[in-house]
């Protein structure tokens, strides 16, 4: 019973945006049934009353050649003619006097009169007739063509917003799909049933949504290639990378020797996370939420990145995140904090939200647009500089944990990485 009201506000909802398709039709349908119903309207208004008015000048010019032969004849004139009646149209008069015959609607104690005179031997002799029951039928047609119009507009109306709303009904699904599809939800469709037709009975619409449905396919299957490749390939290095690791053991020790071990566990770091993006871009990751203090897990996972940081605590919060995951994030910001930016690194907790601060050349413009790209390098003043996988893994670890992580630069120099954690609510206890 609820489903009807609301989908009657939501269509008043659309109506009032007059910037929308669905206002924009129905205020064209409604221009256009007014402008129609109007000249509709009026050429009926005009051919009927030149109609009526013509009868009435014809009746009106019968009774006065009536009148004028009985005059001619001396037989005295009865009724509806007389000789210069004091109600004659002043107009009508003039013309008589000039020795001309005509018509003209006039009154006559107080009743619409259609007068007719000519001219006479001893001024002027005029015949009405009674325009009182042609005046109701003009009214009467007046109204019924504004009724008629009303009825028609609105019967319109109703119609047209019924068919623009089923067209936009499906133009917002169509909408709703492909916003789905750009948040990461891959296996979205609209699938419409009328995509199933042949390409020459689909609709406008039904096309969009094929050719969206078709496109959400091709990039699916796209991106899938690329995160097998992308886990493949991380996999086959391992066996590698670990004959790798176990020849540098057996190496003696010396320069040679570190710089080896060196490329290997930066080999090894780089399979690692390889996987992990793999994981992530996969969307399989499923976090371990638990009730956690901000400030003790920022202060742990400072301590633990072995990085030198200032931790500050202006508002502690109960946060309901992954700490594992959490401190997987932090741990990757403060190390391109150190490794791309400038000490001193700062990080502040302020109630459920997280930041940290370097002071140094900040971020590109180009991160700050579309986000961090994997191994994109950038020219600085201090040569390349290059972000590589660190923080591609701490968005993908924080959509895991439901955290909203953003990039700014502050305004007094310096990179600033702001990351918003969901509250804990505690959750009242189940009956047993």
């Amino acid at each position: 019973m609820t489903a009807r009201p609301r989908g009657l506000r939501a269509r008043l909802r659309r109506l009032s945006r007059l910037g929308s398709l669905y206002g924009k039709f129905t205020l064209f349908l409604a221009v256009v049934c007014c402008v129609v119903a109007t000249v509709l309207g009026v050429l009926v208004h005009v051919i009927v009353t030149r109609q009526t008015v013509h009868q009435a000048r014809s009746e009106a010019l019968s009774r006065l050649d009536s009148a004028t032969r009985s005059y001619a004849a001396g037989d005295p004139m009865h009724g509806p003619a007389a000789l210069n009646p004091p109600d004659l149209p002043r107009r009508l008069q003039e013309m008589a006097l000039r020795g001309e015959r005509g018509t003209a609607l006039g009154d006559y104690d107080g009743t619409p009169t259609m007068w007719a005179a000519g001219p006479a031997d001893a001024g002027v002799i005029a015949a009405r007739f009674d325009y009182r029951h042609s005046a109701d039928t003009i009214e009467g047609l007046d109204r019924a063509i504004a009724g008629s119009a009303t009825l028609a507009i609105g019967g319109t109306l109703l119609i047209g917003v019924f068919a623009v709303s089923r067209v936009t009904r499906r133009l917002h699904r169509t909408a709703d799909v492909a916003r789905r599809i750009s948040a990461g939800d891959l296996d979205a469709r609209v699938a419409d049933p009328r995509t199933t037709r042949p390409a020459g009975e689909q609709d406008e619409v039904a096309a969009v949504a094929a050719a969206l449905d078709a496109m959400a396919g091709t990039l699916q299957a796209r991106l899938q290639s690329e995160q097998r490749f992308t886990a493949d390939v991380a996999h086959e290095l391992r066996t590698p990378l670990a004959g790798l690791q176990a020849a540098a053991d057996l190496l003696p020790p010396g320069r040679p020797t570190e710089l080896v071990r060196d490329r290997v566990q930066t080999l090894r770091r780089l399979t690692e996370d390889l996987l992990e993006i793999s994981r992530l871009d996969s969307l399989t990751e499923k976090a371990d939420l638990d009730a956690h203090l901000l400030g003790r897990l920022a202060e742990r996972a400072v301590r633990a990145s072995g990085m030198e940081a200032e931790v500050r605590v202006l508002q502690d919060a109960c946060v309901e995140t992954d700490r594992r995951r959490l401190e997987r994030v932090l741990s990757n910001l403060l190390v391109n904090a150190h490794r791309h930016g400038c000490p001193p690194v700062v990080v502040t907790v302020d109630g459920p939200v997280i930041s940290i601060r370097d002071h140094g050349e900040g971020y590109p413009d180009y991160l700050l647009e579309h986000g961090p790209q994997r191994f994109r390098t950038e020219p600085t003043s201090t040569g390349t500089k290059g972000h590589g996988l660190g923080l591609t893994i701490a968005i993908g670890q924080a959509r895991t944990i439901h955290a909203e992580l953003t990039f700014a630069n502050a305004a007094d120099g310096g990179a600033l990485t702001t990351l918003r954690l969901p509250a804990y609510e505690e959750r009242p206890e189940e009956p047993e």
